[in-house]
């Protein structure tokens, strides 16, 4: 059995995993992070922010602080620039005083997107980052993190689990 999004399910839920991995970042000292908020919009119209990060960072001279708008898209289809080009992410970015722009979706972005991402990369005049995960590149950083598995992936768990015991 693999970790798979099968397990997850609504964008509700998708957006609370998302949540409780950047909470768990702090963990994990190879990060240099010393504390993470996580502000999640709620039920709504979000405006293209479905969470606000902000990690506080060590570089073993002075904490500074990084903050990260993250949208979620929990899609079964490709991820197109038509579904989330109702927001200016520029503006949006620079409205909450952000370092950058992060999408994470269940799927894969269409080439449109990730042209898109590379394009507001190298021509934004102020410099935030723009990145995208895919399902994949977000379930290679989850497997890692085994304290959520028992929370959103219970079947992965249970499999996993019953393994090591056999062992």
């Amino acid at each position: 059995m693999q970790l798979s999004f099968d397990e997850i399910t609504d964008g509700d839920q998708f957006e609370d995993l998302v949540a409780d991995y950047f909470r768990k970042l702090k963990d994990e000292p190879e990060n240099n992070i010393t504390n993470v908020e996580v502000l999640q919009s709620g039920v709504g119209t979000d405006g293209g922010r479905d969470i606000l990060i902000e990690l506080d960072l060590s570089d073993d001279i002075k904490i500074f602080k990084r903050k990260w708008v993250v949208q979620c898209k929990f899609h079964k289809d490709t991820i197109s620039p038509g579904k989330i080009n109702s927001i200016n992410i520029p503006t949006l970015v620079h409205s909450y005083g952000a370092a950058g722009y992060l999408l994470i979706c269940k799927s894969r972005p269409t080439s449109g997107l990730t042209e898109f991402f590379e394009r507001l990369n190298k021509e934004c005049k102020d410099k935030y980052q723009y990145e995208c995960w895919n399902g994949n590149q977000f379930l290679k950083k989850l497997y890692v993190r085994e304290d959520l598995h028992p929370v959103y992936f219970p079947k992965y768990n249970l499999n996993i689990s019953s393994l090591k015991h056999k062992a």
